[in-house]
């Protein structure tokens, strides 16, 4: 009896730290366990429906055998210990699992007890539950390689009756590195329903558990009208744990040759990412175009958080030409805030760049810093709540003119440079009257410095102050049906009073204004510090909430302004001219069934529209749609000499499981013509990404011409963490 237990402890100990140890070793996450901790880790478990001693002295476990150790478990049908040759001889199906990592899978092995060596049979590795390794037998090399003769690899379902997966990779030899996590392949054919396409002499892939390796990605394609036929090979570079580089050539069919970069960098507090390329093509014969952006963000002490965000590009049409975001002003920014409960702090600097052909950058406010400190304080003498707001603002202009030259006839001065110190400080208390009146004082009070240099107009320094106080009353009556609705009506009144008179400062970051129902009870509707809403008026609108117990609500509003004097201060299309402002209507429709619908204008006492915005969503387990009507009217005040009226739409439709379409389009009413208009296809199952995507953009200027552009992308799952697994295909019988 001693010697069958010593035998059955023997056998314990080889099986789970010989056989188990064929699957990859991942190191505790916690350093500091007890010693008593390590201990049942290392213990094994061993569960079988008899363990015997035979004649031969061999150690026999038979009958679903199971065995345990540190989190990973074996599953066999036999397993025999030879003590005299040190060998296990294991009869299946055997089956070891490594928790989500891997899975062997074989129908005999003969391995040496630690399982350094042997052989398995009509084996098959599985990776991260995505990659298929499969061979008539693999073979355990060292502990720590595991090689495959004549095998295959994929990650994609194969069914019964089935010639070939949707891709696969056959080689005469597959070797699984557990300690780099790397694949490597001997002689080996990449196939696409069986058909061989393309042959790697020598081909090495990360298997799917480690994120960031070396090498070569998947390529995409990419065509367009002004560049031809071209292919993207990006390469992927790690740079230490915390760095990495992506370099991707891009040649075309139309001489043209680039070079695109990618490196990021985390730190401790923050990470940055810079992307960047290099072009010759026959777009602009004989010239170097580039673009740079750089992008990052910092935790720094006391709260502070910093942000940067920056572009450079050597020409207008670059970005279009090569699929990049479209922006025809450049806008780079370097931040520093902090936001907590009642206070609101934030420096930034800032630097633009027009890219427009009808302006030039010497007239521009290129260079613009701004500093905000903001705090609000509850209670005090006069109760309510009071707000502090302390403001500086600079921008500079490269130009010397003083006056506005004939290049773009903005009415500002192509060299005016400004600096300006805010100090606002301003005061509401509510009161709550009876029948559920709400009664509310407002006050606030402005003081501006100004320092304006290169005008001939406004040069010179200046102050400002402009006081406002406000009533306002409100009465929300509400009312839940025996049904369940809730109806919520609120009629609002607000009369406010601030001084007459006229701006004797240029105006520059006030000049369109949008009124809507989140300012109608603003006492200054202005965007800006430049101008300020003067003289008596009365702030009227009437708010109605509709809330159903069937998951829907619908929302509405409508107000004015009427005004004692028409202080001239607004521009026609702005909605706000005049001694009574146009109507303002607004309503939202929210459905369960995933229906969204908003719905703003301005529209005068005769019902001309001024402005008008609708907007769409529409979502639902296989489709969604987005869409937008806008309509603005003509205002040379406001730089539009003729009306705008445009229809957006996006889309996607999800035909089946794995098949997506989807589809855009950007259409200008006024013009009728299309601005652009984009096609959309995607396919995704359990082993391969498709995205096949068809773009034309019809506007053009001196600096851009329509062109169309088709992309086509594929991902295969299964390796590093490329793609994105979709749902498994099933199998017809």
């Amino acid at each position: 009896m001693a010697r069958l237990a010593f035998l059955r402890k023997l056998a314990m100990g080889l099986v789970a730290a010989g056989l188990l140890a064929a699957l990859p070793e991942h190191r505790l996450a916690a350093q500091d366990m007890a010693a008593q901790d390590m201990d049942a880790q290392d213990m094994a478990a061993l569960v079988a429906n008899s363990v015997r001693v035979d004649a031969a002295g061999q150690l026999v476990a038979e009958g679903g055998v199971e065995v345990f150790y540190k989190g990973r478990t074996l599953r066999a049908s036999r397993i025999v210990y030879d003590r005299t040759q040190d060998r296990l001889t294991i009869d299946g199906p055997i089956v070891m699992v490594d928790g989500d990592t891997a899975i062997l899978v074989a129908r005999q092995a003969d391995l040496s007890a630690d399982l350094t060596e042997g052989v398995l049979q009509s084996a098959r590795l599985v990776l991260n539950r995505e990659l298929q390794l499969a061979a008539s037998q693999i073979l355990r090399v060292g502990g720590r390689y595991t090689q495959l003769e004549n095998a295959v690899a994929s990650s994609c379902k194969i069914c019964a009756g089935a010639k070939a997966p949707l891709w696969e990779i056959r080689a005469r030899r597959i070797l699984h590195d557990q300690q780099e996590r790397q694949i490597y392949f001997d002689h080996a054919q990449f196939r696409v329903g069986g058909v061989p396409v393309i042959y790697f002499p020598r081909l090495r892939m990360p298997d799917p558990t480690i994120a960031r390796s070396n090498g070569f990605l998947l390529p995409s394609v990419r065509t367009t009208s002004g560049l031809g036929a071209g292919v993207k090979l990006p390469y992927f570079l790690t740079i230490g744990p915390h760095r990495d580089l992506t370099i991707t050539p891009y040649l075309s069919s139309k001489s043209g040759r680039t070079v695109e970069l990618r490196y990021r960098q985390a730190f401790s507090t923050g990470e940055i990412e810079l992307n960047g390329a290099l072009s010759r093509d026959a777009i602009l014969p004989g010239e170097t175009r580039h673009y740079l952006t750089a992008i990052g963000s910092f935790d720094l002490p006391r709260d502070f958080e910093l942000r940067f965000d920056g572009i450079v590009v050597s020409d207008p049409s670059y970005l279009l030409d090569y699929g990049l975001p479209d922006y025809d002003r450049l806008h780079s920014e370097v931040m520093v805030s902090r936001t907590r409960r009642n206070e609101y702090i934030a420096g930034r600097l800032i630097g633009i760049s027009s890219i427009r052909a009808d302006e030039v950058n010497s007239s521009l406010p290129t260079v613009i810093s701004d500093f905000t400190f903001h705090r609000r304080f509850s209670g005090g003498v006069l109760g309510g709540e009071t707000g502090l707001r302390f403001q500086t603002h600079a921008h500079y202009r490269s130009s010397q003119d003083p006056n506005d030259s004939a290049a773009d006839l903005d009415t500002i001065a192509d060299g005016r440079d400004v600096a300006r110190a805010s100090l606002r400080l301003d005061w509401r208390r509510n009161w709550t009257l009876p029948w559920g009146m709400v009664a509310s004082t407002l006050a606030e009070v402005t003081t501006d410095a100004y320092r304006i240099a290169e005008d001939a107009r406004f040069g010179g320094s200046t102050t400002r102050s402009h006081p406002a106080v406000a009533v306002e009353l409100r009465w929300p009556w509400a009312k839940t049906a025996a049904n369940g609705v809730g109806h919520v009506i609120e009629p609002v009144a607000q009369f406010v009073w601030s001084p007459k008179g006229t701006e004797t400062l240029p105006n520059e970051d006030s000049i369109l204004v949008e009124f809507d129902e989140g300012n109608l009870f603003a006492l200054n509707r202005y965007p800006g510090s430049d101008a300020v809403e003067r003289g008596a008026r009365l702030n009227l609108g009437l708010a109605y909430t509709r809330v159903d117990p069937a998951g829907w609500t619908l929302g509405a509003a409508a107000g004015r302004v009427l005004r004692s004097d028409d202080q001239g201060q607004f521009s026609a299309a702005s909605g706000l001219d005049g001694k009574r402002s146009d109507w303002l209507i607004a309503a939202q429709l929210t459905l369960p069934q995933g229906l969204g619908l908003t719905q703003r204008l301005l529209m005068d006492d005769d019902l001309s529209l001024t402005k008008s915005e609708t907007r769409l969503n529409l979502s639902g387990e296989r489709y969604g749609l987005t869409g937008s009507y806008v309509f603005l009217s003509a205002d040379t005040a406001e730089d539009r000499p003729a009306d705008i009226a445009e229809i957006a739409f996006d889309g996607s439709y999800k035909m089946t499981e794995s098949w997506t379409a989807s589809a855009g389009a950007r259409y200008d009413i006024e013009a009728n013509r299309t601005n652009r208009a984009a096609l959309g296809l995607r396919y995704r199952n359990e082993c391969v990404l498709v995205d096949l995507s068809l773009s034309r953009r019809f506007t053009s200027s001196t600096n851009v011409t329509p062109t169309t552009d088709f992309g086509l992308s594929v991902d295969l799952v299964g390796f590093g963490s490329g793609g994105v697994a979709g749902p498994s295909r099933v199998c017809r019988r």
